[in-house]
């Protein structure tokens, strides 16, 4: 069993997405300065550290997911100089940073790709991407059939210097984003660089980008179902992701970080979104010599119940604990739908249900072995915001497909700290400022203060709960054994007696044990658990 210093075994992780944080300049999107004013704010709730979305310099294709420069900083953010306030003041607290790196793919604004198309084809400029002839007689078609994950076709064809149509390239999310060929030499020795860049600046880690990506099929070949992922928004297709080759990659970045550790003692960390089929595939990206930790979205993904929350529990402490790392656990993040409103559909009991069911998943999640990640606003019960109008839609996903289904502004919207009206001090700027995402009226019932003074609120119930799992040994790292609950509840035991239940359905239902109650997520009067309700106890099991 490894020791309790290595703090990224059960941290909890706030992710910050910086352009809805918090608005130091009046401009209506949060920036690096707006990070380093919250910081108290995230030290009084107490995680343990923090993940910045990218700030890069960008075009916002995508909200910087598209990196035109990984080593610096665009001036909507702020600068370098800033960046190291919020590091140093961020470090004053003990909370940690990590950055979110992209490492699957750039903008079409990078200076190598700007560089590739001036290339021509068979120059190495090209050779860092997948440009490829296309087919047919004047190579008119895509090279293979494979599409983007945010629709449509994951080809586009370039216009040659000499102004005739020429290759295609391939981009598995949107034009504005080329994929690198890391089976060119140069892509890893660069990337190898940027860490460098960062981890010199004191960075405590990686959330990286599209972790199960970066390889393709050498051939290229055509796919199977070509339309697999558009339609699960999901990264299925085997010819383009998960590929064996990737994890060269990860053993690699584990190396730097391990010398850095080397140097002065300070554990980096690695954590990947990796999205695979099993959690016997995601099992393989935190081996001992590859990442630390790798997001384990079952959970999130998981329906509102009882038998199927306790199959995906099971299989990631099978699977992925046993290789001795720790399961990551996330419910939120900024490409989800919020959980208040994701467990309220279908809205059985009107709006409770969504922010009883949320409660009660943020208390389970706390409690079970491991690290947790919580994406900002879910301490706040934020939920999703599903009637921003079109003309004010910013998702890539919207503009190539023109649906709105499962589009992800409404987890976007920048947070409300205080006030009845918008900007609910989120911008600091003269009254007209707008934020970049229209607040609703309603967020005024979720604004931080509001949530400070309250003792009922998601604040105090995730700030409770993450006092407790700082201060029970029972909780953090560890093992769980299940215990015999009634239908649709679901009860487990960590370390010495401490006990976590859930009720998923609706009707009261006796606590699987007594004790003494520590925290309960909702009304649980004399042991019993009404309906969506998660409570802890201290027994003598």
């Amino acid at each position: 069993m490894l020791s309790k210093h290595h703090w990224w075994r059960d941290a909890v992780i706030y992710q910050v997405y910086v352009r809805s944080f918090l608005d130091s300049t009046g401009d209506g999107i949060g920036d690096l300065a707006g990070v380093r004013a919250g910081l108290p704010y995230l030290k009084k709730l107490g995680v343990d550290g923090i993940w910045l979305s990218p700030f890069y310099p960008s075009p916002q294709h995508d909200h910087g997911y598209d990196v035109a420069d990984y080593r610096g900083v665009d001036p909507v953010f702020g600068d370098l100089a800033e960046f190291d306030l919020l590091m140093a003041a961020a470090h004053r607290l003990g909370i940690k940073v990590l950055l979110d790196i992209v490492p699957n793919h750039c903008s079409s604004e990078h200076p190598w790709f700007r560089e590739a198309l001036r290339g021509g084809p068979g120059s190495p400029a090209r050779a860092r991407f997948h440009f490829a002839d296309g087919r047919g007689p004047d190579g008119a078609e895509p090279p293979n059939n494979w599409h983007a994950m945010f629709g449509g076709p994951a080809w586009t064809r370039v216009t040659e210097p000499d102004g005739r149509p020429g290759q295609w390239y391939l981009h598995m999310f949107t034009p504005e984003q080329p994929d690198w060929n890391w089976r060119y030499p140069e892509i890893p020795a660069e990337f190898d660089r940027v860490l460098r860049f960062w981890l010199d600046r004191g960075v405590d880690g990686f959330r990286i980008d599209v972790a199960a990506g970066l390889y393709k099929h050498p051939g290229l070949p055509d796919s199977d179902d070509p339309e697999a992922d558009a339609r699960t928004r999901d990264s299925v297709n085997p010819l383009a992701w998960n590929r064996p080759e990737v994890h060269t990659v990860w053993r690699q970045w584990r190396a730097t970080c391990e010398e850095y550790t080397a140097r002065d003692g300070r554990e980096r960390l690695l954590v990947g979104e990796v999205s695979v089929p099993t959690a016997r595939e995601h099992a393989l990206y935190v081996r001992p010599d590859e990442l630390h930790q790798a997001f384990f979205f079952d959970l999130l993904g998981a329906p509102w119940d009882a038998e199927a929350f306790r199959k995906v529990i099971t299989e990631a402490m099978q699977d992925i604990a046993g290789t001795g790392s720790t399961v990551t656990w996330v419910l939120n993040n900024h490409d989800q739908v919020r959980t208040v409103t994701r467990y309220g559909e279908p809205a059985v009991e009107g709006s409770r249900l969504g922010p009883a069911r949320a409660r009660a998943a943020a208390l389970l999640m706390l409690a079970l072995p491991g690290a947790a990640y919580v994406y900002q606003g879910e301490e706040l019960g934020l939920p999703e915001v599903v009637d921003l109008p079109d003309d004010v839609l910013t998702d890539p996903i919207f503009r190539r497909t023109g649906s709105r289904a499962r589009i992800r502004d409404g987890c976007r919207v920048p947070l409300p700290w205080s006030g009845q009206a918008s900007p609910f001090g989120f911008t600091s700027g003269a009254e007209s400022a707008k934020p970049w995402l229209p607040q609703p009226e309603y967020f005024a019932e979720y604004a931080t203060d509001r949530a400070l003074a309250d003792t009922r609120s998601f604040w105090h119930l995730y700030r409770d709960g993450l006092q407790l799992r700082r201060s029970l040994p029972q909780l953090g790292e560890g093992t769980l054994r299940w215990l015999d609950t009634p239908p649709g509840v679901l009860g487990f035991v960590r370390g010495d007696g401490l006990v976590c239940a859930v009720n998923f359905g609706t009707a009261p239902t006796p606590a699987p044990v007594s004790g003494t109650p520590l925290l309960s997520s909702g009304p649980c009067p004399a042991g019993v658990l009404s309906g969506s309700t998660a409570a802890w106890w201290l027994t003598d099991l």
